[in-house]
């Protein structure tokens, strides 16, 4: 089978059940008596055990298996959780992940995990109990208790002693077939391949013709002569997809002995046997792990009431691109299409455009949501990433996200993650205090960070905020001029944001002492030129003693979105709907001069008045000529503005189009669009006209 066509499947499929499994883990931590998220932990696990396996990526097979074995004894109250075993498994993740993305690099996945796999077989043995550093060599030690398992005849018994005596290894090997396995015979024949490609099997219980035809349960056994070691044939056994567990145990001149007992004991000794398999084996899960598998919202029954197995399928990001271009270029011509409609005036052409129209606008809406995906996609990592950083300061943060379903264009969501993470850092590492000087200050031992995200206008918000020490104008100032970013007359100037605004320079660093976890100003350069690249915006706020704020705008960047089209003389201009609060017509004696600046009343307020024609220079326009202008009022938040135009065009969807390489940084302008009859007009962002 040609494996390579499954390994962006493999990928995607492995980075959710990791996520699963770091998420699932965190709740535990939290709770750890809650049995139930063990389960959860455990069948994402073996999932991913098994993908890995069938994929070849032993390493990573082997791994999970070992997690399994810790899984299993903590869901069958063997052990309980402790920060030990805790840490354990979230190192164990951390190089799942590292192995996944050498994977993802073009890599083998193959990885040096023998330190963590003893931990892991010290958790199994109760060695990490009592010993500082267990040992390689009692993880890896071979059974030597007394064979109880099947019987065999005189002439396989005989074949067995003269192996051993011959220096052969002689095992007894138990295999159980995962519950759900449909193919059981067909796993079975591959775990004898593999098995026949190293020794010999004796014997096998049940017979390999009772395998063939599936007439067994579960599990079937064998006794095995080989010169390969316990562990590779363990490896080589799990490697088969479907199989749950094996027990292998090496058979030696003393327990060879028990073979020749009764039938009676030997039954007896199988019922032993499966006892004990039972315990070390992975139990059948309670339901399908629909969790940590679905990559989109859970499937919901169908009229009939039995459940939807699968609703979702994955989709190159490349082939989206092309098909929003295409209905860019089709909405264009069909915006021509209703103009040249209205000119010609026939009523089946006018009624076949307006169908299409109606057609295209459903169609517009389903390619633009299948771009859209909720920032909880980058959002997700952060919790283990704020809980391990704020365990290695000796700090207590509390992370608490909101707007985690706030949809981003995927071109966004797969850019923004690092500014992000390396914000956050910043906020853990310098704006949170240690617990001491919390409470010296009156504070809660425990720091919060506040993760949000909405939606404004045409944009999205993603703001950090944090109850820590907050930035200090003097001490960002004296650095400034050390640095010689501004001058002593400059410096006197700013106001308290423009000073903030300096930690984006670069190289800057209000630390006296650079961790290597962050250090304030070290990299946020790097994060505003990121995130300008994006087409968008970060500032900084903060009251000293209580905290700071990192506020990050970003665009949508749909290329379709529904605008007002305006006229300012012979320009056309057009501003997102999304961002308009209503249109009015105000008279010139309304407008109100308060310290130089134009104001109106509008709803028992009074809000700012921008002439866009003054704004972009428009020439050979006089507004003052007339007694009656158009407004335009548009928001951000909770700020509104009203916007003087010269005439309403009307409301049109419009295809979003870049300025280019040369057009960059200009002011209130996001980009342009081609109307209908050929004419370019320019995208106005309110965002940038509310201060």
């Amino acid at each position: 089978m040609e494996l390579s066509q499954y390994l962006s499947m493999f990928i995607d499929e492995s980075k959710e059940h990791l996520q699963s499994l770091n998420e699932n883990l965190l709740s535990l931590e939290s709770n750890p008596q809650d049995i139930s998220i063990v389960h959860n932990i455990f069948r994402s696990a073996h999932t991913l055990k098994g993908m890995s396996a069938t994929m070849g990526f032993e390493d990573i097979a082997s791994l999970t298996h070992e997690m399994e074995n810790v899984l299993d004894m903590v869901r069958n109250s063997k052990i309980e959780m402790d920060s030990f075993i805790f840490d354990c498994i979230f190192k164990s993740l951390d190089s799942l992940e590292s192995m996944v993305e050498d994977i993802i690099q073009g890599g083998t996945g193959k990885a040096d995990v023998s330190t963590i796999v003893v931990s892991l077989r010290s958790i199994v043995t109760g060695e990490y109990k009592t010993a500082q550093a267990p040992s390689g060599g009692a993880a890896a030690k071979a059974v030597k208790e007394p064979v109880k398992g099947i019987e065999v005849d005189e002439f396989q018994f005989s074949i067995l002693q003269q192996s051993i005596e011959a220096g052969f290894l002689v095992f007894y090997i138990e295999v159980n077939v995962n519950e759900n396995c449909v193919l059981k015979a067909a796993r079975a024949y591959m775990v004898f391949d593999a098995l026949e490609r190293n020794g010999e099997i004796v014997k096998a219980t049940p017979s390999v013709q009772e395998i063939e035809q599936e007439k067994f349960d579960r599990s079937f056994s064998l006794y095995y002569i080989s010169k390969v070691d316990q562990a590779t044939l363990e490896k080589e056994i799990l490697n088969v997809s479907e199989i749950e567990s094996a027990v292998i145990i090496t058979v030696d001149s003393e327990s060879l002995a028990e073979l020749s007992r009764p039938q009676s004991e030997v039954e007896a000794a199988r019922k032993e046997i499966a006892a004990a398999v039972a315990a070390v084996a992975p139990a059948a899960p309670e339901a399908p792990a629909a969790k940590a598998a679905e990559p989109a919202a859970p499937a919901k029954p169908a009229a009939g009431g039995a459940p939807v197995a699968n609703r979702t399928i994955r989709v190159d990001i490349e082939r989206l691109d092309a098909l929003m271009n295409l209905f860019s270029e089709l909405l264009i011509d069909r915006v021509r299409l209703e103009q040249l409609a209205s000119e010609v005036k026939r009523n089946d052409l006018t009624e076949t455009v307006e169908h299409m129209s109606r057609v295209s606008s459903d169609l517009q809406n389903i390619v633009l949501k299948l771009r859209m995906v909720p920032v909880d996609s980058v959002f997700n990592r952060f919790p283990r990433m704020i809980r391990d950083l704020a365990k290695s300061l000796d700090k207590k943060v509390d992370l608490i996200i909101t707007g985690a379903e706030t949809e981003l264009d995927r071109t966004v969501i797969d850019e923004i993650g690092d500014p992000l993470v390396h914000l956050l850092r910043n906020a853990v590492d310098h704006g949170i205090e240690p617990i001491s000087d919390r409470l010296a200050a009156g504070k809660s031992e425990h720091g919060t960070i506040q993760l949000r995200a909405f939606h404004s206008g045409n944009h999205v918000f993603i703001e950090i905020e944090e109850d820590g020490r907050g930035i200090y104008r003097e001490k960002v100032l004296k650095t400034a001029l050390k640095n010689g970013l501004v001058t002593a007359e400059q410096a006197a100037k700013l106001t308290d944001k423009e000073v903030y605004n300096l930690l984006f320079a670069s190289g800057f660093s209000t630390a006296e002492k650079i961790s290597d976890i962050s250090g304030r100003g070290v990299g946020l350069d790097v994060v505003k030129t990121k995130i300008q690249s994006l087409g968008g915006h970060v500032q900084v706020d903060s009251k000293p003693g209580h905290g700071s704020k990192f506020s990050v705008q970003l665009p949508l960047t749909l290329s379709i979105i529904s605008a007002m089209l305006v006229r300012l003389g012979s320009e056309k201009y057009a501003i997102p709907l999304s961002s308009i609060v209503e249109t009015s017509a105000i008279q010139k004696k309304q407008i109100r001069n308060i310290h130089g600046n134009k104001m109106v009343d509008y709803r028992k307020s009074v809000i700012p008045l921008v002439s866009l024609s003054t704004l972009f220079e428009v020439p050979d326009y006089n507004e003052d000529l007339e007694e009656e202008t158009e407004i335009v009022v548009v928001r951000k938040g909770d700020k509104q503005v009203a916007l003087m135009v010269d005439e309403f065009i009307g409301q049109q969807e419009i295809v979003l189009k870049t300025l280019g390489k040369y057009l960059t940084g200009l002011f209130a302008i996001s980009g342009a669009t081609i109307l209908g009859d050929g004419q370019v007009a320019l995208i106005i962002d309110p965002n940038a006209l509310i201060k």
